[in-house]
């Protein structure tokens, strides 16, 4: 996941904890603002009663004083107030005025209630006075608010999430354009583009400072590393020509014995297959470091003629059937050479690890969009491990083989460096399929 994504899911987190905590706390919120509105309401009621309260009026509230039970009781039409004045016995040290939540039976109907029970003395008699509110609507207020907020909270949620979104994705810019331009397009120090990076962010124009550094002391030791290698197959191939002149010089003094000639010839294969190792080392290293031009027109149907009539006697010796069943004229370009040396290695590799009259099947075709030629045998086939392994320095599938095990090698880099893809099929005592898969727009380092 990329890290703008990261920050963006982060904060909406955060606000959706925020929301969570407020969406906890609303009802007690709520409850607190209805509540006092509602106190005071039941107050200022309280307030015009008591004020304009005389011993007339308490006569008419009721009737018969002498009964200390007997109660006043007046309701709106709705039920959402009620007043009720009844006697009770004086008691100092009880407060005057309690609020509190109950349930009240009203002509048969059961709603909760918000009640001022106010305790007072008129005409050395204890009164007590109850003014209830109904809370039904209180509750569907409270509710309708609830929705309300969290529609609120949803939207507000939603928009800072795509805010935070693009403007985290602003503020990165210079950091893909960094990833995009300077490291993955990248493929040597020779091609680095050195362009400051335009960032607001000091953390961004401090990192593309360090990046072309970088890349500069990488480009000085990518030069020491080609000279090396220049002066490492000079100093490396002269000694071997040297030693093999000497020994072919040897080789035609009569007086050699039978084992000394042996052992003589044995050197000089030594040191063709050392001299072989270095080319081909040197091969790959040339390839990486793009020492090669990749401009020239490449004909298939050309190659796979010339690699079979090469090929022939080793094709016959093994009795095996080649078949060159490819059908379109596809144009690449590239390198002509090293795509030769690409496909001649893959086909003597199908030749060596093939059975006695098997077959060699070359066929090409599209797929993805993508051209491909596809090289079949039916070798003795690789298992998984051992298809990981292949295009490894020195890997080789059967020790009972010859070789030095850098031909898939060497297959390898050339493939990285035009952009070709190869793909491997392989089963035991089946055969496999090497698939070199073409780019659709033809890209060179």
């Amino acid at each position: 996941m990329k890290i703008k994504h990261q920050l963006a899911i982060f904060n909406a987190l955060t606000r959706l904890l925020v929301i969570v905590v407020l969406w906890l706390m609303l009802p007690i919120l709520v409850e607190n603002v209805v509540y006092r509105h509602i106190n005071n309401g039941l107050l200022e009621k309280k307030k015009k009663f008591i004020d304009h309260l005389d011993r007339n009026e308490i006569n008419d509230f009721i009737e018969n004083s002498d009964d200390s039970t007997e109660t006043y009781s007046q309701f709106s039409t709705l039920h959402s107030e009620f007043l009720v004045l009844s006697k009770s016995p004086i008691k100092h040290n009880q407060k005057k005025a309690v609020f509190t939540n109950e349930y009240r039976i009203i002509e048969g109907e059961e709603n909760e209630y918000r009640i001022l029970q106010y305790h007072f003395t008129f005409d050395k008699q204890g009164y007590q006075l109850e003014i209830g509110s109904s809370l039904n609507e209180v509750k569907d207020l409270t509710f309708i608010i609830k929705f309300f907020i969290i529609i609120v909270f949803v939207v507000i949620l939603f928009i800072t999430f795509l805010a935070d979104t693009f403007y985290i994705e602003y503020l990165l810019k210079p950091f893909y354009k960094i990833i995009d331009t300077k490291i993955r397009r990248v493929n040597e120090p020779e091609a680095f583009d050195h362009t400051p990076i335009k960032a607001r962010s000091r953390d961004f124009r401090e990192l593309d400072f360090v990046l072309n550094q970088m890349m500069d002391r990488i480009a000085e030791l990518f030069k020491k590393e080609k000279q090396f290698i220049s002066n490492v197959s000079h100093e490396l191939l002269t000694p071997i020509a040297l030693l093999k002149s000497k020994f072919e010089n040897l080789l035609q003094n009569d007086s050699l014995d039978d084992n000394a000639f042996d052992k003589i010839a044995g050197s000089l294969r030594t040191l063709d297959m050392l001299k072989k190792i270095i080319n081909n080392l040197l091969l790959i290293s040339r390839i990486e470091n793009n020492q090669y031009q990749a401009n020239e027109i490449i004909n298939f149907h050309e190659i796979i003629t010339d690699l079979q009539e090469d090929l022939q006697d080793r094709i016959d010796d093994r009795e095996l059937q080649f078949l060159n069943k490819m059908e379109h004229d596809f144009m690449f370009t590239g390198n002509k050479t090293l795509i030769h040396i690409l496909i001649y290695n893959l086909v003597t590799n199908a030749i060596k690890y093939n059975r006695p009259k098997g077959t060699i099947l070359v066929t090409d075709g599209f797929l993805e969009d993508k051209y491909f030629i596809s090289i079949t045998d039916s070798g003795i086939g690789m298992n998984a491990s051992q298809i990981e392994n292949i295009f490894n320095r020195f890997a080789r599938i059967s020790s009972d083989q010859d070789g030095q095990g850098l031909g898939l090698a060497i297959a390898d880099s050339i493939a990285s460096f035009h952009h070709i893809e190869i793909k491997v099929a392989s089963e035991i005592n089946v055969g496999t399929v090497f698939m070199l898969l073409f780019p659709e727009v033809t890209k060179h380092n």
